[in-house]
């Protein structure tokens, strides 16, 4: 009987804790994510072209673009 008095009276403290372990490594995950392809949609974002302006033969064989 006293393996289950024990259970109830630390349920909610070990609850909390799987909670806070189960936070944070979604926070890693997260952190690792952001890491790997957060610097990927900044590049594109500068790559993306104006609709405005048309395609010619100069701008896609000038080797100096901005």
């Amino acid at each position: 009987m006293g393996i289950h008095y024990d259970y109830k009276s630390t349920k909610s403290a070990k609850l909390m804790e799987k909670q806070a372990k189960r936070e944070k490594k979604l926070a890693e995950k997260k952190a690792k994510r952001l890491a790997k392809f957060g610097e990927k949609k900044e590049e594109d974002k500068s790559k993306v072209l104006d609709a405005s302006k048309p395609i010619t033969l100069d701008f896609l064989t000038n080797p100096n673009k901005e």
